[in-house]
């Protein structure tokens, strides 16, 4: 198998067009190139676009993981103080803005993690010593790519976060996705959120916000085990998970992760309910030889049995509850492709 490249993050990129930025103002000219070690230990050299006196660009390169941002711009723009002082972080064009407490970052500051400012403070102190300064990072375009990440979910508005804690972006979509979720998660409890609903994606959530439930909805996409397993860690109570019967179905027949690569047990978990709830051999068969949960509920339905979504939301429930050992109290939600609530298993009113 082909060895994967690694990339490097936006906070490696601000921090190197910080460093250009910073020897532009210093010696009068932009350098074609600069290089910096990343909290990871790499050395990072990457080309330099001149953009104006103390403004320089860097093109993001992210190696072979699929990240949105690839190709795009980052740029950082240094302006001098008078006398010593602190580093001040700025978001400029497609930057965001922090609007909601829970993040590393406080509310009303640009979007830019703890390890991205330390490594463009260390770029700006490297040139110019403890001299006060405002560095403004910005990446056009990005207020639209924004639009397509979990910032809007985060209280991020307006654009991107510039992200990274060792520099390197690794190939690794799965960790990178499930990091992400885990940042909203983290910010509802330290919200004092206890309880939640969690959702696979935006279908499943916009047929539950129309419930009006009271409770913060969380994308949970295919991680069902890891965010229960995350949920847990972070002292949740209750959680009520619903989305489509196609993903319910697998949960009930026992799978913690419901990306069709990974496994497909829908017609098993239904056929099995509609066993246990007596239904003739011919319905299961029938249901059996469906492709689509679609088509398994337009049968179900003409022969009578729509109460066996209650059955399987309930067995959803059992397996979630069985996951986290009983220490959040789950219940569950099947909905179908419109968004309707086909069945469920409620033990919290």
């Amino acid at each position: 198998m082909k060895e994967l490249r690694e990339g490097f993050t936006t906070g490696s990129c601000a921090a190197a067009a910080a460093l250009a930025a910073c020897l532009w103002l210093r010696d009068g000219s932009c350098p074609q190139a600069v290089e910096i070690t990343v909290p990871g230990g790499k050395t990072y050299r990457p080309d330099i676009l001149a953009r104006e006196t103390g403004c320089c660009g860097v093109i993001k390169d992210s190696g072979d993981d699929p990240d949105i941002t690839n190709g795009m711009e980052v740029r950082s723009r240094v302006r001098l103080l008078e006398g010593n002082g602190p580093i001040v972080f700025k978001a400029g064009e497609g930057v965001g803005i922090v609007t909601q407490a829970g993040l590393k970052v406080p509310v009303g500051e640009a979007a830019i993690n703890p390890v991205p400012r330390s490594m463009i403070e260390e770029a700006v102190r490297s040139v110019f010593g403890r001299r006060a300064a405002e560095v403004t990072v910005s990446i056009p375009g990005g207020a639209d790519i924004a639009k397509k990440t979990f910032n809007p979910r985060l209280g991020i508005e307006g654009g991107l976060s510039i992200l990274g804690t060792t520099g390197i972006l690794r190939p690794m979509s799965l960790k990178a996705l499930q990091d992400s979720l885990y940042v909203e998660l983290k910010m509802r409890a330290e919200q004092g959120h206890k309880s939640l609903i969690f959702t696979f994606g935006n279908q499943g959530e916009e047929a539950l916000k129309r419930l009006d439930l009271g409770m913060p909805i969380v994308q949970m996409s295919n991680e069902v085990g890891f965010m229960l397993d995350s949920a847990r860690e972070l002292g949740i109570e209750y959680l009520l998970v619903g989305g489509h019967s196609g993903k319910m179905s697998k949960i009930a027949a026992g799978l913690m992760q419901t990306h069709s690569q990974t496994g497909d047990a829908r017609r098993e978990g239904i056929i099995t309910q509609l066993a246990l709830m007596g239904a003739p051999q011919e319905l299961v068969c029938r249901v059996y030889g469906c492709l689509t949960t679609d088509a398994a509920a337009e049968a179900i339905h003409a022969a009578g049995y729509d109460g066996v979504w209650n059955r399987v939301a309930q067995a959803a429930a059992d397996y979630l509850n069985f996951r986290v050992r009983d220490a959040i109290r789950i219940d569950c939600l099947v909905t179908d492709t419109p968004g309707n609530v086909i069945g469920e298993y409620r033990t919290l009113e």
